[in-house]
Order: C-alpha cells, then structure tokens, then sequence
C-alpha cells in the first residue's frame, strides 16, 4: 500500500489512530472540505492549517454531498480521485469521508483540538465551534490566498 492510500481512513479506524496520537500527546487539527480541484489557495490554507497542530484530519464531502452543495454538475472528479490527490500532502495526516450536509457529527466523534477553516467564516459561523470550544478547544480562521477558488478555476476553463 502506498503512504498517501494509508491516509484514507474509515471514521473508526480514523478514531484509532486520534487515540495513538493523543496517547503521545499530539494536538489534532480537524478541516473540512469538497476540494474538488486542488489550486494553491487549498495547498496555502490546508498547510497553515497543519502548522496550528501536530496532526492534520481532513474530513472530504463525499460525491453525493458535494452534488448536494454545489449542484448537479459537481463533483468534477471522483472521491476515490479527491481522497488520494488529499491524502498525498505531506500536511495532511488523515483523510475521512462524510455524506452529511455538515461536518458536525463527524467534529463531534473527532473532537479535534482546534478546528479551522478559511476566513470567509467568522467563527461563530463554523460548524462544530459550539463542540470545540466547549472541550476547550481553539476555532481559528486562516486567510485564503485571494483570486482563487473553485468556482474561479472552473469559470476559466470553461472561458467564461
């Protein structure tokens, strides 16, 4: 098996191995996201983020709740293809999927130390910030890399 194909955990294998690093002490970051095609504002958030901690998880919308999201045209690519293109940074330590709307109950079961996203959100607008903070744990925003997103990407290629 290659590294970046262990990465890709099921939730309680994934669980399992959060119970091997808290056992050494290590501070878990949890994200979320679709990251349906990688460009360099996800590789600048994804690797600030691992910075905020020792172990960096990320939960990956599955197709069917990336379809839910972003319409019927998205995922571009699979989450096979998503799960491995994530889980081969050096900065991610863990990739998961979810089928929910939100990551809440997926945050919820992790119980990451500190939870981040990009600052489009404020905090209070972060799913999960309540089970966070009420751990004790941190909830930070990381500026994104601007002119890049998704939708930006997709709009060029398709010469719009």
């Amino acid at each position: 098996m290659l590294p970046s194909q262990a990465k890709i955990c099921t939730l309680p294998e994934l669980l399992d191995k959060i119970t091997e690093w808290r056992a050494k002490g290590q501070k878990i970051v949890f994200t979320n996201g679709c990251f349906d095609i990688v460009h360099i504002g996800h590789v600048d958030y994804l690797e600030r983020a691992r910075l905020l901690g020792d172990k960096l998880i990320l939960g990956l919308n599955t197709d069917q709740s990336v379809s839910r999201l972003k319409g019927p045209s998205r995922p571009l690519q699979d989450e096979m293809s998503r799960q491995r293109v994530m889980a081969s940074f050096w900065f991610v330590d863990a990739v998961v999927l979810f089928d929910q709307e939100t990551p809440y109950e997926l945050i919820k079961a992790v119980q990451p130390d500190v939870l981040v996203k990009g600052d489009d959100y404020t905090i209070d607008t972060i799913v999960g910030h309540d089970l966070v903070l009420e751990r004790g744990g941190e909830v930070k925003t990381i500026p994104l890399v601007k002119g890049y997103s998704t939708s930006q990407v997709v709009a060029r290629i398709l010469g719009s």
